[in-house]
């Protein structure tokens, strides 16, 4: 009879010996062995998938390692436990370090014309409660939730629906199910694999407590009266919420899950004793046992990390950091690398297109005007002071890690060229100065530009205080006003914002095959056209349509780039939206190549000391698989 120890034990091979060897060395970790002895979790060939996925160390470079030991790092508020869900990384299919996408919770994936996508769970695999995790999962999601009017009034996710319709499913077995659309859905699998992965499966044995279909009324009352909401809808959504893992109770398939209820100052993550993970020897994956976040302000994140608080800091850092940092290596076994930002330019302007102010509006519609304050803008002494040089004066574009980049794209625009910045603003019309010199609007308004910022770094107000001394020169007033993000975002979808800075492009290392969407208005959020992202996003009932061409052509490329399941295409594509895109100045990169710090224990191993840092698509750290950093013995 061929058990699951067998077929875990026949893995020798693929394990390179090291599970076969399991029964001789124990791999337990030792952080379970209260569990084991009362029964509460399987031994660990009874814990794992049949197959579970294997990732060798040595093949990546890195080395095996230990269980054990804690990992402290600093958080703003609460609300940052979802980093957690970013750095696991877990997902039905996620990008490895090249960003080639791969099976992860899956076992396998087949797409067909990326239209018919089939997917196969891993046979054996848990929830963190040890529940099988199987194709109901994926059925209680899509019949019980997506399709539910009451859970999901808008009709699902716009991935689900890039061409208006729902796609079919269909579950084949207890591990296999499909999803089957007329028309290609090129966005499936990474909209799968991202930060904030489109959610198709959920514990349909632990969420069925809160739906209306499967628990009685009064049962659902005493519940809803529990937890302070008035909808089971609501009750639903905040107990099934994985992004921000607020509900310890919520079974989960990451490495780690939360322990801590929130409102608290400290969050506990523990180890997921149902990880699908292994290493080559048969150990499983996590090495770390916990993970413990400290809630503290995000202005002193830096000051605490460099006084020896933290294990493993990335978030809450900034460049401006690194010195003093560095120097916190000689008081405390901490380590800090430079990373490389994924992002189009680690600064960028963003002329608010839908401007409540008729004039400016129609000022920052006319690329002229944008293509002049660009040139207008001396790069060269905004890297030198602000990044010591480290970064690259660049458009708001991809980077050259990118099988998309082109000198052209990052090139446009960006010579500092006040003769050519003064010939356009006169051809423009504003001829006209003050008697300080600064340019006047057709209304005999002074051209005093206010750009915004959410406050979150002092990075942004040096260099606004670099770019007013060059925009003065060519008759251009700059004055800075701070508001906090949800204030900052509020007054830009109100029209109420000129120009913002913020990050450029999140996703600067595109390729293909990655849903070119920053490109055009596609969410409300973009400060540079916010009302004509919330037209797209709501299928035109709410905001304004785009009015510029060059807008309208990206939107219908961004169209076509969905429909189409040709590599070739979808390459062309993002080229013909890259060249509009900074050809036509819609944001007004600055420096992109910059670096950012992050600080580890000097005992924490496997983490790369160079490699790209971003949102999207690299998770942060998660392409990197926190699971497989360790902690050595004390140095």
């Amino acid at each position: 009879m061929v058990t699951r120890r067998t077929v875990l034990g026949m893995l020798g091979s693929a394990l390179i010996g090291g599970a076969a060897r399991a029964a001789d060395r124990d791999n337990e970790p030792e952080f379970l062995r209260p569990w084991l002895r009362a029964g509460q979790v399987p031994p660990l060939p009874d814990r794992l998938p049949m197959r579970p996925r294997i990732i060798n160390m040595k093949e990546l470079g890195r080395v095996p390692g230990e269980y054990g030991g804690t990992v402290r790092t600093i958080i703003g508020s609460a609300r940052d436990i979802r980093y957690m869900t970013v750095y696991g990384y877990s997902r039905l299919v996620g990008y490895d370090d090249r960003l080639s996408l791969h099976a992860d919770i899956l076992e396998d994936f087949k797409a067909e014309n990326d239209t018919v996508f089939t997917f196969t769970l891993r046979e054996g695999h848990r929830w963190s409660d040890g529940a099988p995790f199987t194709a109901d999962d994926f059925r209680y999601w899509w019949e019980d939730v997506i399709l539910n009017k009451e859970l999901t009034p808008g009709g699902g996710a716009l991935e689900l629906r890039p061409h208006g319709n729902l796609p079919r499913f269909e579950v084949l077995d207890e591990v296999t199910v499909r999803y089957s659309w007329d028309r290609p859905n090129p966005n499936f699998l990474p909209s799968l694999a991202g930060p904030l992965p489109l959610v198709i499966y959920g514990p349909g044995h632990y969420l069925k407590q809160f739906h209306k279909k499967y628990q009685d009324d009064f049962r659902m009352s005493a519940l809803m009266k529990e937890n302070r909401v008035k909808k089971w809808a609501d009750l639903h959504i905040k107990m099934a919420l994985a992004s921000r893992p607020n509900n310890p109770e919520l079974p989960t398939l990451d490495p780690w899950r939360n322990r801590t209820a929130p409102p608290a100052d400290q969050f506990i993550f523990e180890r997921n004793p149902f990880f699908h993970r292994v290493d080559e020897n048969g150990r499983q994956l996590p090495y770390i046992d916990k993970f413990v976040l400290n809630v503290s302000s995000s202005s002193i994140i830096a000051a605490k990390a460099g006084a020896g608080e933290s294990d493993l800091q990335a978030t809450g850092l900034d460049f401006s950091d690194y010195t003093f940092l560095k120097e916190a290596e000689k008081r405390f076994p901490v380590k800090v690398d430079l990373w490389k930002l994924a992002r189009g330019s680690r600064l960028a302007l963003l002329p608010n297109l839908n401007c409540a102010d008729p004039a400016w509006r129609s000022l920052f519609h006319d690329v002229r005007f944008r293509r002049a304050l660009s040139l207008a803008i001396d790069r060269h002494e905004i890297n030198m002071v602000a990044f010591y040089g480290l970064g690259t004066a660049s458009a708001d574009t991809v980077l050259p890690e990118s099988p998309l980049f082109k000198p052209e794209y990052a090139d446009a625009w960006i010579d500092f060229d006040p003769q050519q910045a003064n010939a356009l603003l006169d051809e423009l019309g504003l001829e006209k100065r003050d008697d300080n010199g600064i340019r006047l609007l057709p209304d005999g308004r002074a051209a005093e530009i206010t750009v915004e910022t959410p406050g979150e770094s002092t990075l942004d107000t040096d260099v606004l205080e670099l770019i007013t001394d060059h925009w003065r020169k060519v008759g251009i007033a700059l004055y800075t006003r701070t508001s906090q993000r949800d204030i900052f975002r509020s007054r830009a979808m109100a029209g109420s914002i000129m120009m913002s800075i913020w990050y450029g492009l999140d996703n600067g290392v595109a390729t293909a095959d990655m849903y070119p969407g920053q490109l055009a208005p596609t969410v409300d959020d973009q400060m540079q056209w916010p009302l004509w992202g919330m037209y797209y996003l709501s299928g035109g009932t709410q905001g304004t349509a785009p009015d510029i061409p060059e807008v309208t052509e990206l939107v219908t490329l961004l169209n076509r780039w969905g429909d189409t399941a040709q590599h070739q295409e979808r390459a062309d594509i993002w080229h013909r939206m890259l060249s509009i895109y900074t050809q036509q100045v819609f944001s007004i990169g600055l420096i992109n190549g910059t670096l950012t710090p992050l600080l580890r224990s000097a005992r924490l191993q496997n983490m790369p000391g160079k490699a790209l840092y971003g949102f999207d698509p690299t998770c942060y750290l998660g392409i990197y698989l926190p699971d497989t950093f360790w902690l050595k013995g004390e140095v």
